[in-house]
């Protein structure tokens, strides 16, 4: 009897109506923050799969460079005259960051 109590809704509610509550709680949290995030990482990692020479680029470490070589993992960027440096594709987070669509 004391199981009962303690499962039962003292306003007398129904156990099916929380359960919707929490299903609308899980598709307002996946419509404003997981969709636009997942979009937003399919975008980039396209730009960086189609960027070529001479594009823009922005690191991870806030690293600005122009692209100027492009291997199957890395990417060589020219982050000042006669200075370039290898980076992992992975660590790219912009491609022509201030390009207007």
């Amino acid at each position: 009897m004391d199981i009962i109590l303690l499962m039962a809704d003292p306003e007398g509610g129904s156990p099916f109506a929380s359960f919707i509550f929490l299903g609308l709680i899980f598709f307002i949290f996946w419509l404003f923050i997981i969709r636009p995030q997942s979009k937003k990482q399919k975008e980039i990692q396209q730009k960086v799969t189609e960027m070529k020479k001479g594009d823009k680029i922005v690191t991870s470490g806030g690293m600005l460079g122009i692209l100027h070589s492009n291997d199957e993992e890395t990417v060589l960027i020219e982050v000042d005259k006669e200075v370039k440096i290898r980076v992992l594709k992975n660590a790219i987070v912009d491609v022509n960051p201030n390009k207007k669509a």
